[in-house]
């Protein structure tokens, strides 16, 4: 089994559940992925695949080392690519991997890349109180102070300060499956997840065990 899979963030919508409650729902089309790559260690107890994803529109520009690593799969070139841990020595490379292996029900953990907000002040980035808006106070959206004493005399290293506001990495755990359309290759989790729409996402197995 694979731990996971590569897909793309297409957006939300929501759902009904049996009870007639609304779900607020990410639609992801993950995969399909072709393996490119085995990874085994012989002295370590890990086993892992390079998968790299399908997708429509035809990939330009490939560096030569990337051009034969391809070829040497005979797999046809992707822009992405991801390692995924799996638990038995039963894929080949050249292998196609779709958007089965998960099912309804079961919890999962996406990974991307947040939206860039850009240089943003404390209010924003940190959720600050501000200051008085009236009265000529002049202390609206400021941090306040920040500086200490004679000793040590300097900000500590991770203080909370304006500066860039997303654009990083995160993962979110725990998302439910809640509909899998393998004809579509579309994954329907409950949640939101990281990034635009568009976006390259990595989901994972919160039961995978190797």
């Amino acid at each position: 089994m694979i731990q996971g899979l590569i897909g793309k963030k297409i957006g939300m919508t929501q759902m009904f559940d049996d009870d007639g409650q609304v779900v607020p729902v990410t639609v992801i089309k993950a995969g399909p992925c072709l393996i490119v790559q085995k990874k085994i260690k012989e002295k370590d107890p890990w086993m892992k695949v390079q998968l790299g994803l399908v997708e429509d529109r035809k990939v330009k520009r490939v560096n030569k080392p990337l051009r034969g690593h391809f070829e040497k799969a005979s797999v046809p070139p992707t822009r992405i690519m991801k390692e995924f841990l799996i638990d038995e020595d039963n894929v080949n490379i050249g292998d196609s991997v779709k958007v089965d292996i998960f099912q309804e029900n079961e919890a999962v953990s996406v990974s991307g890349i947040t939206k860039g907000k850009g240089f943003q002040g404390v209010v924003k980035r940190w959720n600050f109180a501000g200051g008085r808006a009236t009265h000529g106070s002049m202390f609206h959206r400021r941090p306040g102070s920040t500086g200490m004493c004679a000793f040590p005399g300097k900000i500590i290293k991770g203080k909370k300060m304006p500066g860039q506001m997303g654009g990083k990495r995160k993962t979110v755990k725990g998302l439910q499956v809640v509909k899998v359309d393998v004809d579509k290759n579309l994954l329907v989790v409950k949640g939101a997840v990281p990034g635009f729409n568009g976006n390259y996402v990595y989901i994972h197995k919160d039961s995978f065990r190797t």
